[in-house]
């Protein structure tokens, strides 16, 4: 039993997104529970005081809200559902599923949870790795209400901007495929045209200061251009994720009827990247692949 106001929280998936989250889940008044495959990735919360589980059924076991933060649609489901997943568990009565998994995901489930009677919201993150540690997150959720009320207060220790977007699962992956899409593009678009204007020439530097003066300002001219140019890169995502998250969005869009020519040329580019050994690289390494066509360099002088 936990101690009087001591609420028993548990975590799914301690990665680039979800280790950063979870330690922001530690305090006072939460015991705090973790299961990741790897044991290496549970230990710093163990010396922290977490409690390693051996599966998320065993986590479910002791939590009454378990949060998951999974690279895939697949592995979300197997965690969810599956022989040693959250639904064997007997504490668990919310399901916050915080992966980019697709509208069809977040609905298969739901539906499987709601038999045994747990509710589950649908809780998309934007951000990145730099948000997740700050706690500056945006969060999309989707469920029923009285399921968001109870999950709000620990979600406002992971995020600044907490977007209510209905009450079914599946409509908070729509918006994040919305943005992610509009971010995939955008981080293309901007190094097809920052390469173009450093084989003309121009200096990288005073082109990101004009770009970010003017109209074609971005979080990507404005966040991310800076590692390009002085070389550094890692923002956080891989090429993989950004790759996933565009064919989920394509899937998506196909579902629905809507056109997207436009998209549909950017997510070849980053299908190019992922499947010709670039999978593992950072987001902001896609400029390199861009420049190798090019035959040019994004450089700043820092860089």
């Amino acid at each position: 039993m936990s101690a009087p106001g001591i609420t028993r929280i548990g975590f799914l998936g301690l990665g680039q997104m979800g280790a950063p989250m979870a330690e922001r889940l530690f305090a006072a008044d939460t015991e705090l529970h973790v299961f990741d495959p790897r044991p290496e990735a549970m230990a710093p919360f163990v010396a922290r005081g977490a409690i390693a589980c051996g599966s998320p059924a065993e986590v479910a076991d002791a939590a009454s809200i378990v949060l998951a933060c999974l690279p895939s649609a697949a592995i979300s489901a197997e965690a969810a559902l599956g022989p040693r997943g959250v639904i064997h568990g007997s504490a668990i009565r919310i399901h916050a599923e915080m992966s980019t998994i697709g509208r069809s995901g977040a609905e298969r489930i739901a539906a499987g949870l709601a038999v045994r009677g747990i509710a589950m919201v649908d809780t998309p993150i934007s951000g990145g790795p730099p948000g997740a540690r700050a706690g500056t997150l945006a969060l999309m959720m989707a469920g029923a209400p009285e399921a968001v009320a109870a999950l709000r207060p620990f979600l406002e220790r992971l995020g600044r901007n907490l977007f209510v977007l209905g009450e079914t699962p599946g409509q908070g992956q729509v918006m994040k495929l919305v943005n992610n899409v509009l971010v995939a593009a955008n981080i293309a678009t901007t190094f097809e045209a920052m390469a173009m204007g450093a084989k003309a020439g121009l200096d990288a530097d005073a082109m990101t200061v004009v770009v970010n003066a003017g109209t074609g300002r971005s979080f990507v001219t404005s966040d991310m251009m800076p590692r390009v140019l002085d070389r550094s890169f890692g923002f956080g995502a891989t090429i993989a994720v950004m790759d996933k998250d565009m064919t989920l969005g394509l899937e998506e869009a196909r579902a629905l009827g809507v056109p997207m020519w436009t998209i549909e040329q950017a997510a070849r580019v980053w299908r190019f990247a992922a499947s010709h050994g670039a999978a593992g690289e950072d987001i902001s390494e896609l400029a390199k692949l861009l420049e190798g066509w090019a035959g040019t360099e994004i450089r700043g002088r820092a860089g």
